[in-house]
């Protein structure tokens, strides 16, 4: 299977975002952080970090890759958030591994959103208007680019 796990490997940053939980205000400096699960390549560790009353707090979980759409997961939730699950994508990704565009669906507690990650805590404004036009050229992301918002 073609597999674009060991480019999301490491930290990254969420730059720009409509997902709720971030917008909010009281949850800061998110980043997700994949590691390879030894032993089973179709799979990632992911830890989202992110500070809360000056605290850093964390959520984590599996994604699972799908079978047939490469840059498609499940994620799957641990602890007490085992029962959770949702669907992601990475739409769009960056020759270098610099930056990516992820989709994710609509669960019971979430709506249907983008967050642009980046390697670094900020995107400068004409990479990001090269994303925007990337975006707009995709069914799924393009009602998406101009909620988007600058965390």
């Amino acid at each position: 299977m073609n597999s674009i796990i060991p480019t999301l490997v490491g930290t990254w940053f969420i730059c720009f975002t409509n997902f709720p939980m971030w917008l909010k205000g009281n949850k800061t400096n998110p980043t997700f952080n994949y590691s390879i699960i030894k032993g089973k390549e179709s799979q990632l560790l992911d830890e989202v970090k992110f500070l809360k009353k000056g605290k850093e707090k964390s959520i984590r979980g599996i994604d699972y890759q799908d079978n047939q759409v490469p840059s498609a997961f499940v994620w799957h939730g641990q602890g007490i958030l085992r029962v959770l699950k949702s669907k992601w994508q990475v739409k769009l990704l960056d020759k270098d591994g610099q930056w990516a565009v992820i989709w994710f669906s609509k669960t019971l507690f979430t709506p249907e959103g983008v967050d642009v990650i980046c390697r670094h805590s900020r995107l400068d404004a004409d990479t990001f208007k090269h994303i925007k036009n990337q975006m707009l050229q995709d069914s799924v992301l393009k009602k998406h680019v101009h909620t988007l918002i600058q965390l």
